[in-house]
């Protein structure tokens, strides 16, 4: 059956995942990589919908082409020192190489235009997967390497994605293409903390997943697929809306939301390194998309539909009331008074 088929593809997920953590060597990653696509492929295109098949198709050819440039920089640094391990990788060609190819894995800019179609493409479910698990083994990779990856590069790409992703965002209507923005612009934070200190990027990752995880599941939860159905999704569960409304606005980045923490410690240590100019570039980049956040968060709490008899009520599909949410939403709005001890530890 498709749910024991689902079991096991999800295991191969994981597996392939944490192998590509623990390697050390580049045929190991690579193999890992490669059976983390192959695993999610099925997935995407369990709808039988033509566009769940153009979004595998997309997605299929953006990583077995990324994963043949991590190939070809694992043979070449290989041939270059003698050796097959990921963190000796003193050739600029290797970290170059390696760089754009782990880049156009997470989709950030300016290889971005694969992700929000293949986003589109999938269900929420499967969109919350290809935005939160299929972004930790390239990261991983990175990681490992980032003694050895060019700053300078880092920096500039980083800057790039958090304002690419901030324009992309403005004048879409589908959820799901306005949360692929997200995660390209929280991405380009995430590339930016990784060139400057390796733990607050990890921090950064850990807090995006978790703000993402809740955002997709409530509004999988109320079915919302288009900015149209989030001002109707009050009739599920007015609280639910109210907690969807704060999980946004964490996303965005507000204080006092736990979503401020990872920008609040990456601009405090570029400010450190003596990277001011750069921290108010990528900190005004961020504003575009705290504009679509406030959007979206408007939509649901400030524009009520008129509640006449005609009024779309979703009355038809009450769910039951999602209590696993709660830990993941209390995480998602109240652990900023918590960053010191964050901080002292990473």
């Amino acid at each position: 059956t498709f749910a024991v088929m689902c079991a096991l593809l999800i295991t191969a997920l994981a597996t392939s995942t944490v192998l590509v953590a623990s390697s050390h060597h580049w045929l190991l990653a690579w193999l890992g990589l490669e059976l983390n696509t192959l695993s999610i492929l099925p997935i995407i295109m369990k709808p039988a919908h033509p566009r769940a098949t153009e979004a595998t198709i997309k997605y299929f050819l953006i990583q077995t082409t990324a994963a043949a440039m991590i190939l070809f920089a694992g043979t070449i640094n290989t041939w270059q020192t003698g050796q097959w391990t990921i963190t000796h990788t003193p050739s600029p060609l290797t970290t170059t190489t390696m760089t754009i190819a782990i880049h156009l894995k997470l989709g950030l800019a300016p290889v971005h235009l694969w992700y929000p179609d293949v986003l589109q493409g999938a269900t929420m479910n499967t969109a919350l997967i290809l935005s939160t698990w299929q972004k930790l083994a390239p990261f991983a990779l990175l990681t490992t390497m980032s003694n050895h990856l060019p700053p300078e590069a880092l920096l500039l790409l980083g800057l790039v994605s958090a304002l690419t992703g901030g324009w992309l965002g403005l004048n879409q209507t589908q959820v799901r293409k306005i949360l692929a923005a997200s995660s390209i612009a929280h991405m380009g934070w995430l590339i930016t903390a990784l060139a400057i200190s390796p733990p607050i990027a990890t921090l950064t990752l850990v807090i995006y997943i978790m703000m993402t995880t809740a955002v997709f599941s409530q509004l999988n939860v109320t079915e919302t697929k288009t900015t149209h159905d989030i001002s109707t999704s009050w009739t599920h569960s007015p609280a639910l809306n109210l907690t969807t409304m704060l999980a946004l606005i964490s996303l965005g980045g507000l204080p006092p939301m736990t979503g401020f923490m990872p920008k609040w410690l990456i601009l405090k240590d570029m400010l450190s390194a003596n990277l001011a100019l750069l921290a108010l570039t990528i900190l005004m980049a961020s504003l575009p998309s705290l504009f679509f956040y406030l959007r979206l968060t408007y939509i649901s709490t400030l524009t009520a539909p008129p509640t006449t008899t005609t009024t779309e009520y979703k009355w038809r599909l009450k769910t039951n009331p999602q209590k696993n949410l709660s830990p993941l939403l209390t995480l998602t709005a109240l652990l900023l008074p918590l960053t010191p001890a964050l901080y002292n530890t990473t």
